[in-house]
């Protein structure tokens, strides 16, 4: 089976192109920069030209392939043109599919998403997610919760250098998930049949609050943080405020989506069917804890090798 994957530089795409090499699987990666993508070639993909921001390059790309996996999104930097990637070029590649006679479309959602329609971005997602549900193809449509890789930038990272880490008192609890192990049920759908038309939700092995994660980090670092709290009603006026100005489009967009911050999750999501349909025990599930733990044990040696050679420098010029 020869596979197109879309979003393939990105944080989840990169892991569905390796785990389907690693399965030997023949991949083309639907890429605009060869540039940046190059170390996709190295890997062992094949790169093919294709910008969702110019429709007409899409046919061509599915030459040859026999299943797309969408792991695509519109950028901060695209947000103006949000409906004409994520949403009219999205359906054309769907009928570019009919026609083509593509097996297998897989495509990623957020979960819940049916809730949070009042959100552009969000809404776009539900009305591919209908889209492919009534276009005949055998698609899977994976539900994501959030990724643990998003956390290093939000939690992580303000910790280690000592930044404000912004949070509200409403944060609820979300199941966030390793992106390697997304993968993983990804390529492994390609396999089974009864994953044809439908949809999954993918969550991890318990969700987790602001404030856990962050006790979290604090733990695995050996550092306090500094936490900054700031109201959800205040989120809310600022995200209407620069609704009414064009070039803060974009800045609205990204505040209109703590709105989702207010609805409570009372309990962990339960995965024990999904990990049966797909064949995969929960001990192969990575946890927010190893996840953690690996990052920091890697990122404090690398301070402290740093710290080694400068002490060491330091040595021979008071030699």
């Amino acid at each position: 089976m020869s596979l197109l994957v879309l979003g393939s530089t990105g944080t989840l795409g990169r892991q569905v192109v390796k785990k389907a090499l690693d399965e030997g699987f023949q991949v083309k990666c639907f890429v605009r920069n060869f540039r940046k993508a190059a170390f996709l070639k190295e890997w062992g993909a094949e790169l093919v030209y294709g910008d969702l921001k110019v429709p007409q390059t899409i046919p061509v790309t599915l030459y040859g392939a026999t299943a797309i996996i969408d792991a695509s999104t519109s950028r901060v930097s695209d947000f103006y043109l949000a409906n004409k990637i994520d949403l009219e070029s999205k359906k054309i590649l769907i009928n570019a599919a009919k026609l083509a006679k593509i097996r297998r479309y897989i495509f990623f959602s957020i979960f819940n998403a049916q809730n949070y329609t009042n959100i552009p971005l969000i809404n776009l997602k539900v009305q591919i997610e209908e889209e492919l549900i009534n276009s005949n193809l055998n698609y899977t449509i994976f539900s994501l919760c959030g990724f643990f890789q998003g956390l290093i930038g939000q939690y992580a990272l303000p910790i280690l250098d000592k930044q404000s880490v912004w949070v509200t008192k409403e944060s609820k609890a979300i199941a966030y998930i390793d992106t390697q192990d997304i993968a993983k049920f990804t390529i492994r759908s390609l396999s089974i049949e009864f994953t044809k038309k439908k949809t999954f939700v993918l969550a991890g092995k318990y969700s987790w609050t602001s404030y856990e994660i962050i006790e979290l980090c604090e733990k695995l670092s050996g550092k306090k943080s500094k936490i900054s709290t700031i109201p959800i009603f205040m989120l809310q006026f600022m995200s209407k405020l620069t609704k009414l100005f064009q070039w803060s489009w974009h800045i609205s967009e990204r505040l209109s989506f703590t709105n989702m911050l207010i609805e409570k999750q009372t309990s962990d999501l339960k995965m024990d069917d999904v990990y049966a349909i797909f064949h995969i025990n929960i001990s192969e599930i990575n946890s927010l804890e190893n996840y953690l733990e690996e990052y920091f044990s890697r990122i404090l040696k690398k301070v402290k090798d740093l710290s080694q050679q400068k002490n060491n420098i330091v040595s021979i010029e008071n030699f």
